[in-house]
C-alpha cells in the first residue's frame, strides 16, 4: 500500500539579498538569487526516508513565481516522485494565513494523502506558521519539531512520531491523515542524482496550478487576503561597509561594539 506524502517546499532569496519593497513591505525577488529554503530540505528528506522503508510516493508542491520550478527540479533530483508548482498573480504578496489558505485548498485538490510535511520555518521569515495554520484549515492533527517517524500502523491508520524539545523528547501517535513540521538540522539531505535530474528533463513530471484551476476567491489570496500589516517603522538599514578593530577584552570589545551600532543607527 505505502504512504502517499505531500511535502511543501518554498523558494526563498539569499540569505545575503533579501530587500523589502518600502511601499508594500513584501519581499523583492526580481533579479535576487534564491534557493530552496534549506529546512524544508529536511522535511524532504524525511518524506524520502519513509517512501523508501514503506512504499508509496512523494510529491512536492510550491506556492511560488515560475523561477521556483528550479526549486522543484533540484528535490526532483533527490529523489521526489513528481512536483506541484502553484502559481498565479492572484497569490502574490501573501502573508502565512493567505499561504496557508492556498496551500491547504491545493492538497485538497491533490486528492487522498496521508501526510503533509513541512520544514519548521524560512530563512526569509521565520514564522513557522504554515503547516500549523495548513493543519487548522484542513482540520487535521499536527506535530512540530518533529525528528523521526518510528512506527507506521496502517491498519489502524495511525503512525508515532518523536519530536525533540530543548530539554526532553516526547513522542506522539496520530491517526492519518495528519501535518508534521520537521525540525531545522534533524536529517542529512541526500543528494541530487544525475539519473534524476534527467528524469525530469524526459518526464517533465511539474505540473502547474493557477487560480484558474485552483478556484479560488482572489479576496482570500495575495494581499487583499492577507489581514498582516507591515508598520511604517520597517526599514532596511544601511550597513556601512568600512572596516574596524576592536580591540580590549570580549566583554568591552562586545560593549564598543554595541556603542557603534547605536551611533550607525543599525541598531535603534
Amino acid at each position: 500500500m505505502g504512504l502517499r506524502i505531500a511535502v511543501g517546499i518554498k523558494w526563498v532569496p539569499n540569505n545575503q539579498a533579501v530587500r523589502f519593497d518600502e511601499k508594500t513591505g513584501t519581499l523583492i525577488r526580481e533579479g535576487v538569487v534564491s534557493v530552496v529554503n534549506p529546512h524544508d530540505l529536511d522535511a524532504v528528506e524525511l518524506a524520502l526516508r519513509l517512501r523508501d522503508k514503506y512504499g508509496g510516493s512523494v510529491v512536492a508542491m510550491s506556492m511560488s513565481p515560475p523561477s521556483a520550478t528550479k526549486g522543484l527540479e533540484h528535490v526532483l533530483g533527490m529523489g521526489v516522485d513528481e512536483a506541484i508548482l502553484i502559481s498565479d498573480r492572484a497569490f502574490a504578496g501573501a502573508d502565512t494565513l493567505a499561504t496557508s489558505y492556498v496551500i491547504s485548498h491545493a492538497l485538497e485538490r491533490l486528492g487522498d494523502f496521508d501526510l503533509a510535511l513541512f520544514g519548521q520555518e524560512t530563512i526569509d521569515s521565520s514564522t513557522a506558521h504554515i503547516p500549523a495554520q495548513v493543519a487548522g484549515w484542513l482540520g487535521l492533527p499536527y506535530v512540530y519539531y518533529v525528528n523521526d517517524v518510528e512506527k507506521l500502523d496502517e491498519g489502524q491508520r495511525s503512525i508515532t512520531v518523536r519530536r525533540l524539545l530543548e530539554d526532553r523528547a516526547e513522542w506522539y501517535e496520530l491517526a492519518l491523515p495528519a501535518v508534521l513540521g520537521v525540525a531545522m538540522k534533524s536529517q542529512l539531505p541526500r543528494p541530487v542524482r544525475l539519473s534524476h535530474k534527467l528524469r525530469v528533463r524526459t518526464e517533465n513530471p511539474i505540473k502547474t496550478w493557477s487560480n484558474e484551476f485552483l478556484k479560488l476567491d482572489p479576496r482570500c489570496t495575495g494581499l487583499r487576503g492577507s489581514p498582516t500589516i507591515v508598520s511604517k517603522s520597517t526599514w532596511t538599514p544601511e550597513v556601512p561597509r568600512r572596516k574596524q578593530i576592536i580591540d580590549g577584552p570580549p566583554e568591552e570589545a562586545a560593549r564598543k561594539l554595541v556603542d557603534i551600532l547605536f551611533k550607525e543607527g543599525i541598531l535603534r
